[in-house]
């Protein structure tokens, strides 16, 4: 199958029609069955997912999806910026809450956590360098401060990463390879830290999170805007316990925002 009919764009419906007909590549076809069964409390045990907004909106057919042959290669990770440009632009057509899952081919050695870490920065460094949108003013470039986060697209996004080298932190796990989830602040209206349907969402979630990990939450969780908390640490939590982010690896570049469409190639989308 080629490169580009993986990295667009699909619909719930669409992937699992894929699955159905096996369309997908198998890697592909795992990565998202585990996905699936982890939100529905069947692949890790009985314990609910912590997260019941990404289990409401699977359950609903809300996210998108979209799948990389590779975590490097630089004309798939500008097919990737496409991917996530056009998401950001059509996903509150699905649901304000639809979120975008990008699942990548397993590499084919065993990685460990640092490798891990360090290309999941690498991914959002490359995207913040060649995204054709302006940062927003609102938001800090310096991620050493409590409103800062990663933005793209103009958009203020939350991403959060599972990956295979979690072991006890399950809501953490991917077995097959590396997966980020991309949320955008929008996505987040009306149950931000500052209302009750958000501290309630929050106590609810750091409950189930104490149910579902051989861990207890990571003490680099927080809440975005709160003077203590830095959100760049809760993107890819440690295994450990002990373990702290110190430094963010992000660099705030002013070249990325003259970047342009010209050097990337077309992108197809599948909303059927």
């Amino acid at each position: 199958m080629a490169k580009r009919t993986l990295t667009r764009l699909f619909k719930q419906e669409t992937v699992q029609e894929r699955i159905e007909k096996e369309e997908l590549p198998n890697w592909a076809q795992a990565h998202y069955r585990t996905f699936q069964k982890s939100m529905f409390a069947e692949f890790y045990g009985e314990s609910p997912f912590p997260c019941y907004f990404g289990v409401d909106s699977e359950q609903k057919g809300w996210p998108l999806y979209t799948f990389c042959m590779s975590m490097n290669n630089e004309d798939v990770l500008l097919n990737l910026r496409n991917v996530l440009l056009e998401y950001l632009e059509v996903f509150e057509e699905y649901s304000e809450r639809a979120s975008l899952v990008v699942f990548f081919k397993p590499p084919k050695r065993e990685l460990a956590e640092k490798e891990y870490n360090e290309i999941f920065w690498d991914i959002l460094q490359f995207l913040h360098e060649h995204d054709p949108d302006p940062w927003p003013v609102q938001i800090p470039t310096e991620p050493d401060t409590p409103e800062w986060e990663f933005c793209f697209g103009g958009e203020p996004i939350f991403p959060t990463c599972r990956a295979p080298f979690y072991k006890k932190r399950k809501s953490r796990l991917n077995p097959h390879g590396l997966e980020i989830t991309v949320k955008p602040r929008r996505i987040f209206r009306g149950i931000t830290a500052d209302t009750e349907a958000g501290r309630r969402a929050r106590r609810v979630i750091r409950e189930r999170l104490k149910e579902y990990d051989e861990v207890p939450p990571h003490p680099d969780l927080g809440n975005w805007g709160e003077k203590e908390d830095r959100e760049w640490k809760q993107y890819m939590l440690p295994e450990s316990q002990t373990e702290r982010h110190t430094n963010c690896p992000f660099e705030f570049s002013q070249s990325s925002t003259e970047a342009t469409h010209s050097n990337n190639q077309t992108t197809e989308t599948e909303k059927s």
